[in-house]
């Protein structure tokens, strides 16, 4: 079996739609893919629908989480999309972010750079903003060639001359939100030190204490050595190890199913959620 579990749509900062995301990825020669767009769950029905027989749908949402002035990102799987507290908090996340897309546009202009609200809310579409989307117009301006050259200090990065803060979960409330909706948590991209700054492994173990379920090991942003660090650190802490590929259609440079996880890591992360099951397809629209 092939299993990618980390990917985005339109619903946020990927360039597929959700029915363009499950055919690329039963193109792509995936058995199972998870659907996780940035705090929301709004691509889950159309990725559904469109469904083709013989790809799984595995249904999240990457939260947005802060701790000790570091952001990550949590990986929720499985979990109901309509228990209170969880919605409540992706929903505060959500309304944040279209302030803040404008603070890092004032915060552009200030710098010298014409781009607009109008620009960022148009390659955002109907998804929910955020980062990516204020990097492709800078993009589109000629500021920088690609995406990822836009998360330095000089630009975007945690830190840099237009980044502007958003509200972001307490990753251990963010654990107990996703346990408490029935919901397998994983740490994504742990040690993706070309982001910003990481999370120390002291607190990657309280987060283990604290219920977390894994930690996304084989990633792009990961080179072997800190795979093979997080994959030791991982047993020591008796923690899931997946791996994805973090893909947002044309806007990154990686694939479908560029990293995979084991399918008895899988089989493990639906054994825990009792929130969701995986959706099998059954030749969508």
């Amino acid at each position: 079996m092939r299993i990618d579990l980390h990917t985005h749509s339109t619903a946020s900062d990927g360039t597929d739609t959700p029915a363009e995301l499950v055919r690329n990825a039963a193109a792509a020669g995936l058995d199972v893919v998870a659907l996780t767009d940035h705090d929301t769950t709004h691509g889950h029905a159309e990725a559904v629908a469109a469904l083709p027989e013989g790809l799984t749908l595995v249904t999240g949402a990457e939260l947005s989480c802060r701790i000790d002035g570091v952001s990550m990102h949590m990986l929720a799987y499985l979990f109901d999309p309509e228990e209170p507290a969880l919605l409540a908090e992706r929903e505060l996340v959500r309304d944040d972010r279209v302030p803040r897309a404008k603070g890092m546009v004032a915060k552009l202009n200030a710098l010298g750079v014409p781009v607009t609200w109008e620009q960022v809310a148009r390659i955002a579409g109907p998804g929910s903003v955020g980062r990516p989307h204020v990097a492709s117009a800078l993009v589109e301006l000629g500021v920088v060639p690609t995406v990822g050259d836009a998360f330095t200090e000089d630009w975007l990065a945690d830190g840099g001359r237009a980044f502007v803060e958003k509200h972001e979960t307490d990753p251990f409330e963010a654990i107990r939100l996703i346990k408490g909706a029935g919901g397998v948590a994983v740490f994504a991209h742990p040690a993706a030190a070309k982001r910003g700054r990481t999370v120390p492994e002291t607190a990657i173990a309280e987060m283990a204490a604290a219920g977390l379920d894994g930690i996304e090991v084989d990633h792009m942003d990961h080179d072997a050595d800190t795979r093979a660090r997080l994959r030791g650190l991982a047993g020591d802490l008796g923690l899931l190890v997946t791996g994805s590929s973090d893909y947002h259609g044309s806007r990154k440079t990686c694939s479908l199913g560029e990293y995979t996880t084991d399918p008895e890591v899988y089989g493990e992360i639906t054994r825990r959620a009792f929130g969701a099951f995986p959706v099998p397809g059954a030749g969508g629209a």
